[in-house]
């Protein structure tokens, strides 16, 4: 029987135990993805709650990458130091770390300004050129002291878009088929194995694109095949979209779970899942029910960082997190319910 607190191996990571803590936005980092003091002290809060491991937020590849501001970056060699002292800050918990490796669009350069491109657009150069730039930030990450990265293929950002059907029309070997349109995710992985092989490498993806034409349940669980069968370290499903609102503790909890089970059936590696859990009682029926490994949390470490802890202490407990999404709105996404009891 698997418990949420069992000691866990993966390929490249030791883990404490299956709680993750999934990647979210805090939006604070500088123009240039340099840090301040307080992603160190959110992220140290984090690693003192008791997670297994953490993944970062969303942290663009490219100094060309414009879609948000206050991304954090892993776009030049000069930002190296700010972010090993992250990995410090996290490891000195004993906590393992991966960052996750994005891009928000592709921009062009053309002329004096900056063009977002669409897949089809791009040439086949401008394909390779993400993959380097995916290899180039892993190096980065390892040169640092991450543990791991994550490649996030969600959400509808950038490989999220080209591997969709609803975006990506291309009639080369990059576009047509699940098979041509993950081509480039399976680019990326070889660049980060070549450049940083130390590092877990993991994937984020959508389990459906939730629109019409776009990627759905079967083809999602084909690429994760496809990308299992080229050695991913492991699969964290997700799906596009706002987080669920109304989400109730023993009612309504994990809602991408069922997809999840069914990618965990079709896959060797380690899946984890993310979306709405609230109690270590749907955790551990999710777990033991199926072939998931691991599962992810994002609003109700917003909330309370310490919940692994609470659950620990008292895994009756459920999550304080209300699924209001008003984090969202709020400075570095934090909950507006913990600042206003002073938490």
């Amino acid at each position: 029987m698997k418990k949420a607190f069992d000691e866990v191996e993966l390929n490249r990571l030791s883990l404490k135990n299956r709680l993750m803590r999934s990647a979210t936005w805090e939006g604070i980092a500088a123009p240039n993805g340099g840090l301040p003091g307080q992603t160190y002290d959110i992220y140290r809060s984090l690693a003192k709650g008791g997670i297994g491991a953490i993944i970062t937020g969303f942290a663009s590849v490219s100094s060309d990458d414009f879609y948000f501001d206050g991304m954090m970056r892993l776009s030049e060699d000069s930002l190296i130091p700010e972010y090993r002292k992250l990995a410090e800050v996290i490891h000195q918990e004993s906590c393992p770390v991966i960052v996750q490796l994005a891009l928000g669009a592709y921009y062009r350069r053309e002329a004096d300004a900056y063009r977002q491109v669409e897949p089809d657009e791009m040439t086949p150069e401008e394909i390779g050129k993400v993959a380097d730039l995916f290899g180039c930030a892993a190096s980065r990450a390892a040169e640092a002291g991450f543990d791991g990265v994550q490649i996030h293929a969600a959400h509808f950002f950038f490989l999220s878009r080209f591997i969709s059907p609803a975006v990506n029309h291309r009639t080369d070997s990059y576009g047509g088929s699940a098979e041509n349109r993950a081509r480039i995710l399976l680019e990326i992985l070889a660049e980060i194995r070549r450049k940083a092989p130390a590092l877990h490498v993991t994937v984020k993806i959508n389990c459906s694109d939730f629109i019409h034409g776009g990627l759905d349940e079967e083809e999602s669980a084909g690429i994760c095949q496809i990308l299992d069968q080229a050695g991913i370290d492991s699969i964290e499903v997700s799906g596009n979209g706002t987080s669920a609102r109304g989400i109730k503790a023993r009612v309504n909890e994990g809602y991408f779970a069922p997809a999840a089970e069914s990618i965990a059936e079709k896959v060797s590696c380690p899946v984890m899942v993310v979306g709405g859990f609230r109690s270590l009682d749907a955790i551990e029926a999710v777990l033991n029910s199926s072939k998931i490994e691991l599962i992810s949390l994002s609003r109700p470490l917003l909330c309370q960082p310490d919940l692994p802890m609470i659950w620990r202490r008292d895994p009756k407990a459920v999550s304080g997190c209300v699924s209001c999404n008003r984090c969202y709105s709020s400075p570095a996404h934090r909950c507006v319910l913990a600042q206003r009891s002073g938490r």
